[in-house]
Formats: structure tokens, sequence, C-alpha cells
């Protein structure tokens, strides 16, 4: 396994694992705060794999194409990948995962798939530029699910913690059936608000999941201390908040692609959420994570 990967600036220290492309640790300089979740696998082993090429589970973890059943975990194959180190500089990180044998035998697309971390003052972006690299039509979906640390400083509570949103919002949250789909019908959720109060039984239904969020930022703030991030992810139509039982962080994940619904067809181009790209067309987005 390639070593851990580190970038820095004046003000943070960012490390990222080429397992997965995954990022490990976001350390402010000037504060000494870690920002990630520590990865304790009596929770949740995760730090913040990345979703490609399905967010979310598919219907009976399968899809269909040009008549032939493939099978695939939920989330994909790409966080349980090693991604080339395609580039490094003081700031910047490129990975790089292609197409292989065993992802062919689940997944018959060819495919460049980058991800770029890069630094600027206290912002992290990271952008995922797909490319078609095949002869037929590539269909994709692709998302973020990094954990952050609640609460961040000792001394406060998660119940300190809330949700702030960039607008009022109204929208409803898109329950999730015991097998991880979206179920038929939306259930009332904000009511003309822009927070969300942190609690451990928020998740007790497993994750909030929104279609129509009229913000392109979510921050992390408390009540006792200025200390906390904003995630903006203004090309992301999706987005899922999360977090297990009894642990202290929460994911915020942008994204665009979706979890089949419970009545999915399963064929691909027909899923919701589904990204398409002639050969050799290219798709790029984009989310950051500012601290404060």
């Amino acid at each position: 396994m390639a070593s851990l990967q580190q970038i820095e600036n004046n003000q943070l220290i960012v490390t990222v694992s080429p397992q997965g492309a995954e990022l490990q640790s976001i350390r402010h300089k000037h504060t000494g705060l870690e920002y990630m979740w520590s990865g304790d696998p009596a929770f949740w082993g995760k730090k913040s794999p990345v979703l490609f090429p399905f967010v979310g589970g598919l219907r009976n973890n399968r899809f269909s194409y040009q008549g032939k059943q493939y099978t695939m975990g939920r989330h994909g194959f790409a966080r349980d990948k090693e991604f080339a180190v395609a580039e490094t500089g003081a700031s910047h990180l490129h990975f790089l995962l292609t197409q292989d044998d065993e992802s062919l035998s689940r997944y018959p697309f060819a495919f460049d798939f980058f991800i770029t971390y890069r630094l600027l003052h206290s912002r992290i972006t990271v952008s995922y530029d797909v490319t078609n690299t095949g002869d037929t039509a590539l269909w994709f979906s692709v998302g973020a699910h990094p954990a952050f640390r609640v609460p961040l400083v000792e001394g406060t509570a998660f119940t300190d913690h809330y949700l702030q949103f960039s607008e009022k919002e109204d929208a409803g949250i898109w329950p999730l059936s015991p097998d991880g789909l979206i179920e038929k019908k939306a259930v009332p959720f904000f009511k003309h608000s822009d927070t969300i109060p942190l609690t451990k039984n928020l998740f007790a239904g497993d994750a909030l999941v929104f279609k129509d969020l009229q913000s392109n930022s979510v921050s992390i703030r408390n009540q006792q201390n200025p200390h906390g991030l904003t995630v903006g992810y203004e090309q992301f139509p999706y987005m899922g908040i999360w977090s297990t039982k009894n642990a202290d962080f929460i994911c915020i994940e942008p994204w665009c692609g979706i979890a089949d619904s419970v009545d999915a067809v399963g064929e691909i181009s027909m899923k919701e959420g589904i990204h398409s790209l002639k050969p050799g067309g290219s798709f790029t987005r984009s989310w950051y994570i500012e601290l404060f």
C-alpha cells in the first residue's frame, strides 16, 4: 500500500490516503484542532470515503446494462481501491483510478477518475474529474462522505452543536427503507428554517436525505466557541447528513447521484441522478471545506 500523502500551507495540514483517495486528517496549525473523525471501527471505520461509480445502494445490489446483470455493493468500489498518486505539490494532491479486470467484472466501463485536493488559506477544495476512455456511453454517479468531529473542541458536547444552512429551507427528507433504498414520498422536515440542532437520536431512522435544498453550503457551528467548518456544494443536487449510534461525528455528504428508489427498475440508464458521458467526454464537480 502506498504511503499517506500530506500537503500544508501556513494554516492547515491535510493528510490523504491513496487507499480510496480518502481524506484522513485536517489539522489547523494555529488552534491545533483536528477536524476529521478518528475512524474508530467500534462505530464506523471510515473517515471520508469517495462514492463512485454509484452513490448509495442499488435495488437488490444489482443493475442491468445492455441486457446483462451486474452486482455492486453500496456506494460503489472506489472507496476500496488504491488510487495512483498522479501528481503532488506543496498545496495539492492529484489521485487517479482507472478500470481494472476486477472492476470490469462488476462495472463494464472504461474511465479515468481523478480526485484533486487543493489548499488555499483555510479552505480545502475537492474536485472529481471523470473521463470516458471507452467507446460506449459511460454511466456513473459520484459523491462525498466526509465525517467531521463533533464535538470539535474538548469540553463541549455533541448537543452544543448545530447545522446552519445558507438559506431558509422548506425541504422534506426522503426516508430510507431497511435496505437503504429511497422511499416513494418525502416527509416534512424543515419549516422555513436554516438550522438543525444536533442530537444523538437525530439519525435513528438512518441518514437525512434531501433532494431539493435551496442552500449551497452548510456549516457545523456550536454555542460555546467560534470554531467550526462550512461545506460548500453548489454543484451537487443531493445531500445526505448522517451519523451512527452514539458516535462523535457528523457526515455532510454532497452527492451527484442518489440511492435507488424502492421501485427502481434496475436499468442503469434509467437510474435517478445518473450521469452519462459520450466517449472522450469529461465531467467535473468540486466541493469545499472551509475551517474557522
